[in-house]
C-alpha cells in the first residue's frame, strides 16, 4: 500500500519527511514520480492536476492537505466514490486567530491611517471604537470560525455569527440560514468571512451584503476569493459604505501585478498566509486515517459532499 502525495503549489519534501518522521515504514510516492500507481491507495492531495486521480485504479481515499476541499470538489473528473477527509488542527485554528486577531487590532487602532499620517509627516489623533462597543460578525461556525469566534468574545468583543445551518454557541449569538442573514449582517462593524466555498457561498460577499452591514464596517476575507465581488466592493469603498478591507484570498492567486487592489488605500493584502499548515501537526492524523482506511473503519474528519464540507 502506498501514500500518494500529489501537489502543485506546495513544497511535498516537508509533508514526504513529517509522514516519516512519524511511521519510518510508510510507503510514500510524490506524483508525478511514482514508482507504481495500481499501489496507491490513498492520495494526499492540493490543487492537483486534473484528472490525474483516475489514473490509481486502487485508489481509497483522497485527504486534503488542508481544511479546505474545494480544490479537490472542483475536479470534475475526480472518482465520485471515493471518500474525502479533511485536516482539522488545532494549531490551524490558532494560526487564523493570531491572522484575524493582527487584522482587527490594526483596523481598531487606525494604524492604517496613521501610516499615511506618518508618510506626509502629518500628526493628528484620531478616536477608536472600545472593544465592548464593537461587534464582530464571523461567517461560518465551522472548526475555525468556532475557535475564532470563542478567541474574540474572550478579548472583551461582542461577537456574532452566521452559518448556513443552526449552531449553539455559549456566549455568542448565532444566526442561521437566509432569513436571519440581514439581521446577523446589521450587527457586524468588523464582517469576518470564513464561509466553506459551495455553489451557495460562491459571491456571497456582494453589493447586497455590504449595503445591509453598518456604515463603515470593515471586511475581512480568509476564506477564499471567490466568496468574493470584487467590483462590489470596490465600489462599496468607494461609496464609503465600507471604511477598509484585509483580503488574504483571491479569485487569481498569485494576484496580477496590475490588479487595482494592490495600489487601493483602503485594502490590506496578503499572500494567502492567514493559516498555513504545518505538516509536523497534522502527520499523526494523517496516517490514523490512513490505518482506519486500510481496516475499513469510519474516517476522521471525512467530507458531506452534499454539502460540499
Amino acid at each position: 500500500m502506498t501514500i500518494l502525495i500529489a501537489c502543485t503549489n506546495k513544497n511535498p519534501q516537508p509533508w514526504l519527511q513529517a509522514l516519516h518522521k512519524a511511521d519510518s515504514h510508510l510507503d510514500i510516492d510524490v506524483w508525478p514520480r511514482e514508482k507504481n500507481p495500481e499501489a496507491v491507495e490513498f492520495a494526499l492531495c492540493w490543487k492537483h492536476p486534473t484528472g490525474i486521480l483516475q489514473n490509481y485504479p486502487n485508489l481509497k481515499c483522497v485527504c486534503s492537505m488542508g481544511a479546505g476541499v474545494d480544490h479537490l470538489l472542483e475536479d470534475s473528473l475526480l472518482p465520485k466514490h471515493l471518500p474525502i477527509i479533511r485536516l482539522v488542527d488545532p494549531q490551524l485554528a490558532q494560526s487564523m486567530f493570531e491572522y484575524l486577531s493582527s487584522a482587527v487590532m490594526l483596523h481598531t487602532c487606525n494604524f492604517a491611517v496613521y501610516e499615511k499620517q506618518q508618510q506626509n509627516s502629518h500628526w493628528q489623533q484620531h478616536s477608536t471604537r472600545r472593544f465592548n462597543e464593537t461587534t464582530i460578525g464571523v461567517m461560518g461556525l465551522g472548526k475555525l470560525g468556532e475557535y475564532c469566534a470563542k478567541k474574540f468574545t474572550d478579548l472583551g468583543f461582542n461577537v456574532v455569527g452566521w452559518s448556513r445551518s443552526e449552531k449553539s454557541l455559549a456566549n455568542i449569538t448565532a444566526y442561521h440560514g437566509n432569513d436571519e442573514l440581514p439581521l446577523f449582517l446589521r450587527q457586524s462593524n468588523i464582517l469576518i468571512c470564513l464561509l466553506p466555498l459551495t455553489k451557495n457561498t460562491s459571491g456571497i460577499l456582494n453589493r447586497d451584503l455590504f449595503n445591509t452591514l453598518p456604515k463603515n464596517a470593515f471586511l475581512i476575507n480568509v476564506a477564499r476569493g471567490q466568496h468574493l465581488i470584487e467590483n462590489d466592493l470596490l465600489e462599496a469603498l468607494h461609496n464609503e459604505q465600507l471604511k477598509g478591507a484585509c483580503l488574504d484570498v483571491f479569485n487569481e492567486e498569485p494576484l496580477v501585478s496590475d490588479h487595482p487592489f494592490w495600489q487601493h488605500e483602503k485594502i490590506r493584502i496578503t499572500p494567502h498566509c492567514s493559516s498555513i499548515t504545518d505538516p509536523n501537526s497534522v502527520a499523526l492524523q494523517i496516517i490514523e486515517n490512513y490505518r482506519l482506511m486500510k481496516m475499513q473503519q469510519p474516517l476522521l474528519n471525512q467530507v458531506d459532499l452534499a454539502r460540499g464540507y
